[in-house]
C-alpha cells in the first residue's frame, strides 16, 4: 500500500505478535463485513535493548520494504520527541508524549511535518487511567495488568474536535486496537503518522 493509498483509509487494525526479545506488529485493514482483520498491510519491529528509539515499518515481515520509521532524538527521554519519516527520509510529523499530564492520563501531542501542532491524543477516561496506574502498583497483579480487561483507549482531538479513536480490544492475549479516524474527513492528520503513534502508544511507554 503506497502513502497515497495509505492516506485514503481511515480505519485500521493493529495487533501485536507474541515475542520474547523483540515487539512486533502487524497492521490490517478491517474487513468489509465485521471489525475482523484482513490481510496484513504493514509489519513492524522495535528491537529492545537500544539506546536510542528506532522503529521500523514494512510492507511485510520479509522487511524487504519500508514504508516509514520512527526515531527518537534523545536517549532514555521522556519528554523527547520521536520523528516519523517516509521511505525516502521526508519528514511526515514528530510524536512527543506529555511527560506532566501523563503521569494521570496518557497524553501525546501529533506535529506535521512544518512543525504544525495538530493534534492531542489522549486516554479517553481519566478515572480508568487512573485505576490502571493504581493496579499496575499492587504486587503479584501489576504484572499482569495488561492481561485484565482494563480500558485503554485514546481520543484523537484538535482543540475540542474530535478527530479519531483508538481503542484497544477486551480480553485479547495479545494487544489488539482498532483505530478509526472517520471523523477526520479533511485529513489533517497523515494515517502515517496515525500508524506510527499507535504502534508508540503501546511499544514506548512503561503503563
Amino acid at each position: 500500500m503506497n502513502p497515497e493509498e495509505l492516506n485514503a483509509q481511515d480505519r485500521f487494525i493493529l495487533r501485536q505478535r507474541i515475542k520474547l526479545v523483540i515487539n512486533q506488529y502487524e497492521f490490517s485493514l478491517p474487513q468489509a463485513d465485521s471489525d475482523e482483520p484482513g490481510t496484513p498491510f504493514c509489519f513492524v519491529e522495535q528491537k529492545r535493548f537500544k539506546f536510542k528509539e528506532d522503529i521500523r515499518f514494512f510492507t511485510d515481515d520479509s522487511k524487504q520494504n519500508e514504508l516509514l520509521r520512527i526515531k527518537a532524538r534523545q536517549r532514555f527521554d521522556p519528554r523527547a520527541r520521536y520523528d516519523v519519516t517516509g521511505v525516502g527520509g521526508e519528514k511526515i510529523g514528530q510524536i512527543q508524549k506529555a511527560f506532566g499530564k501523563s503521569l494521570l492520563r496518557s497524553t501525546y501531542l501529533l506535529y506535521g511535518a512544518n512543525d504544525e501542532e495538530l493534534a492531542t491524543v489522549n486516554e479517553k477516561n481519566l478515572p480508568v487511567a487512573i485505576f490502571r496506574r493504581i493496579v499496575g502498583f499492587i504486587p503479584f497483579i501489576g504484572g499482569f495488568a495488561d492481561l485484565m480487561p482494563i480500558a485503554y483507549d485514546f481520543e484523537f482531538r484538535h482543540g475540542e474536535e474530535l478527530l479519531g479513536t483508538n481503542t484497544r480490544r477486551r480480553w485479547k492475549f495479545r494487544d489488539v486496537y482498532t483505530i478509526d479516524m472517520s471523523p477526520d474527513a479533511e485529513r489533517t492528520v497523515d494515517r502515517r503518522l496515525v500508524l506510527a503513534l499507535a504502534v508508540g502508544q503501546d511499544a514506548l511507554q512503561a503503563r
